[in-house]
């Protein structure tokens, strides 16, 4: 590990415990800094209420740490909106923000699309399949963006448990994403989680970063804020336990995929031979070809985007 990661662990790594709820909001009310909270949402009926009304409870009723908190449903077929919207979340629709743009699937498209529809100072990043929630996934990754001024994003770190045993979660991160960052950006090493969807960022790092449309757009995050803010302008926060839902291998290997295409265009921004995975199953007739496209496309950073400027300048 390079030196400057080690003295980047000492100093840029923390626990929610480092920074007691009052001292976090004693920040805020001197800053006027305004937080806002994202979760992207897609057939997430059984754990998204939970989760905002955890949020509106703790963090906004109790102590006014959160200013918003907006579900952005991209497209879901089951109860998302109605739950979300129940638990006291204001819900928008993927496809109403920003409407002269066709909306394409994906989760970076709606974490992109979520800066038009939010208004913080701060934006904090919070996926809708989480169980067992704690408010202290928001107090604690928005904490040193209110108190430490050279802090411009901070990245959830915790225990994500799979089948029963401690630490086995995050495949896609310790087979994909965590070699390639060692190998290409040694930098970005000291992250134990650079996949987790728990983040927060200042707005005013966020509308300038271009955002992969898909599962690429955590890794394509990091890449490019380390480009454009340095080392000591990102951190990471110990929150203790993640409990989700877990995707199945194949779906891990589209993920693995999706991050691979990210970090080749970081790396050469050249031509992609061949966008697409081909993976099997088993039909009747024996093992079948099934290809999927991987996500080429990127959004570009929200500053350039002529609603947003007009919504700036108003």
């Amino acid at each position: 590990m390079l030196e400057e990661v080690e003295r980047w662990l000492s100093t840029r790594s923390w626990s929610a415990a480092d920074r007691p709820l009052h001292q976090i909001l004693a920040a805020k009310q001197r800053t006027g800094q305004t937080v806002s909270v994202v979760l992207p949402a897609l057939n997430e009926e059984e754990t998204v209420g939970d989760i905002a009304a955890v949020i509106r409870h703790d963090l906004m009723r109790q102590v006014p740490l959160v200013d918003e908190l907006v579900v952005v449903d991209s497209g879901s077929t089951d109860r998302t909106s109605e739950v979300a919207a129940a638990a006291g979340a204001t819900v928008v629709h993927r496809d109403a923000i920003l409407p002269r743009l066709p909306a394409v699937p994906g989760k970076g498209e709606v974490l992109w699309r979520a800066l038009l529809a939010t208004s913080g100072d701060v934006v904090c990043f919070v996926d809708a399949d989480l169980r067992d929630f704690s408010s202290e996934f928001v107090s604690g990754i928005v904490g040193p963006l209110l108190t430490d001024p050279d802090v411009d994003l901070v990245k959830g770190m915790y225990d994500r448990p799979l089948g029963g045993a401690s630490g086995q979660g995050g495949r896609v991160t310790e087979l994909m994403a965590r070699p390639l960052l060692n190998m290409h950006w040694p930098q970005l090493a000291g992250f134990v989680q650079p996949l987790g969807g728990e983040y927060a960022a200042r707005r005013s790092l966020l509308e300038q970063l271009p955002f992969p449309v898909g599962y690429g757009v955590e890794l394509g995050m990091l890449v490019d804020a380390l480009h454009l803010v340095g080392l000591d302008a990102l951190a990471q926060v110990d929150v203790g336990v993640r409990k989700h839902r877990h995707q199945d291998g194949q779906a891990l290997g589209r993920m693995a995929a999706a991050i691979y295409r990210t970090a080749q265009l970081r790396l050469a921004r050249g031509h992609l031979v061949r966008p697409s995975l081909t993976q099997f199953e088993r039909g009747e007739d024996g093992f079948e070809p099934r290809t999927y496209s991987v996500d080429t496309e990127e959004r570009p950073p929200m500053v350039e985007i002529a609603e947003y400027q007009a919504r700036r300048a108003a």
